[in-house]
């Protein structure tokens, strides 16, 4: 979350990203009403006007969305890598066609937009294990786009009924179901929640296709997608047994990419009738250009420890209830149960909290009709200020309690929460609103970035006694061997390079 909070443009709305949702977090495709492909191998066509200029109307507001651009050494290596596989999509005829971004996000992430945008976030790729992979996972984003599957899927979404405020903020923002929809837009974000509604199954093999041939048709062996989906299968798998203690989605790529496990024997299957023998994977290169990057949260935009959320700079910290997770964003933290859902975020402060609660209420009603709201209550919290309400909204499911929970941190700044609860529960986030707190100087010091360290197996060196070097406090050997794509059973040899997280 970034001090200054953001209002994405009507144009990123026309934009299918990612869902955070509790149970998962975003990568897909996104394609303009204008796009025209067959995805055809060998098709040339030259990216049209319009869409180059959506992209470049697009491009700035997500990069603030998804953390900006990565400035480190891997983001040249990157940008090479992803022109090199996208030129062979037959979507533009040059390599310059293609503006490919590496994303300083936390999160499992790619995606692909008209105008020839294709983005990676880091730490995808940090769960990656050679270059193929990458390949791969970029021709899939790529084939989404070729294939036109975000045109198609707004028009299913637009037949569709609303799905309901609590868990269906996307679809609430992608059908306009009146001030939640506003709500949806600016509360919970519009280009982090736009994946509520996935692609089919018959759209993803179908990009799995794509990204299969895209492989082979740059020497790339074609399997590498089969064995990246197999690691993000297993990425799903523990993160949802580290729900409970690690108040993080499941990630974003695979939980809108659904059947991860399927996916892989058919992947796999479909690569081997091409008849390719071999391939590049570029292991060696790809991990020596991976070598430091940046894993997990930036503590520059806060980061999550457990159930809690952390801001260095801000110098602030709250828990959110068991059974709740979090995602943080650029502007926002968003926060999702099944008792309801929130987010945390700030907003122009002059002084005056009654003055900046109405204009939060105000914020969520949008063009529709103000959501009414009951009496200002004061009080503080662990020595901040603080004051807040709870209104009542409709949904297509019923009435809602919208609630705004501020903290003055200073004359000129202040935080606030903004939840959707049923009506007569907005309680269940009462101790959350109680757990905020000023950060001590020395809980400052003690937060501390974690990158990723690429180590040469030694003698006597295990996966037990490697795996303990990983920074974290819980699933250090499960989270090395998701990490290095090994099981259990395995040996590491000799001169093995492998990867490891460390503060």
């Amino acid at each position: 979350m970034s001090i200054i909070s953001k209002k994405l443009l009507s144009t990123v709305a026309l934009l299918s990203l990612a869902a955070c949702g509790g149970s998962g977090a975003d990568a897909g495709a996104v394609e303009s009403a204008g796009s025209s492909s067959s995805g055809q191998q060998g098709e040339v066509r030259t990216i049209s006007a319009a869409d180059k200029r959506s992209g470049a109307e697009a491009h700035p507001q997500l990069l603030q969305e998804f953390g900006g651009a990565y400035t480190g050494p891997q983001s040249a290596y990157v940008v090479r890598i992803g022109q090199d596989i996208a030129v062979q999509s037959g979507l533009g005829d040059a390599r310059s066609d293609f503006t490919v971004t590496l994303l300083n996000s936390p999160v499992n992430n790619a995606f692909a937009i008209p105008g020839g945008y294709v983005y990676l976030t880091r730490q995808l790729m940090a769960l990656m294990n050679d270059e193929a992979e990458m390949a791969g996972v970029l021709g899939h984003e790529v084939g989404h786009v070729a294939a036109r599957h975000g045109k198609k899927r707004q028009k299913a979404a637009q037949r569709n009924s609303i799905l309901g405020a609590l868990g269906q903020i996307g679809a609430a923002v992608l059908l306009g179901d009146s001030a939640l929809g506003k709500l949806g837009q600016e509360v919970f974000g519009t280009g982090s929640q736009l994946l509520t509604l996935k692609y089919s199954r018959k759209q993803e093999y179908e990009a799995d296709d794509l990204g299969i041939r895209y492989l082979a048709s740059a020497g790339y062996a074609p399997a590498a997608l089969s064995t990246m989906l197999e690691s993000l299968a297993a990425q799903s798998a523990i993160d949802a047994r580290a729900a409970g203690r690690d108040a993080r989605g499941v990630p974003e790529w695979a939980s809108t990419h659904p059947n991860p496990l399927e996916r892989v024997s058919r992947a796999a299957k479909n690569a081997g009738k091409l008849g390719v023998v071999g391939g590049k994977r570029n292991r060696d290169v790809f991990l020596q250009n991976l070598d430091g990057v940046l894993y997990g949260d930036d503590p520059k935009q806060g980061v999550i420890e457990g159930n809690s959320f952390l801001h260095p700079d801000l110098k602030l910290k709250f828990t959110v209830p068991s059974g709740f997770a979090m995602q943080n964003g650029t502007s926002a933290v968003t926060i999702n149960g099944s008792a309801g859902q929130g987010q945390f975020t700030t907003g122009p402060y002059t002084g005056n909290m009654t003055t900046y609660i109405a204009s939060a209420f105000k914020a969520l009603s949008g063009e529709g009709a103000d959501i009414p709201y009951g009496d200002i209550q004061r009080t503080t919290v662990n020595g901040l200020p603080v004051a807040y309400a709870t209104g009542r909204a409709k949904s297509s499911s019923g009435e809602i309690d919208v609630t705004i929970f501020a903290y003055e941190f200073s004359n000129s700044s202040a935080f606030h929460f903004a939840t959707l609860a049923p009506v007569g529960k907005a309680s269940v986030f009462s101790p959350m609103y109680q757990s905020m707190k000023r950060l001590t100087s020395s809980e400052v010091a003690a937060i501390k970035p974690r990158k990723i360290d690429v180590v040469t197996v030694r003698v006597g060196d295990t996966i037990d006694s490697i795996a303990q070097k990983m920074a974290y406090s819980s699933y250090q050997k499960d989270r090395f061997l998701v990490l290095n794509r090994l099981s259990a059973s395995d040996v590491l040899q000799l001169g093995q390079k492998v990867k490891i997280v460390i503060y």
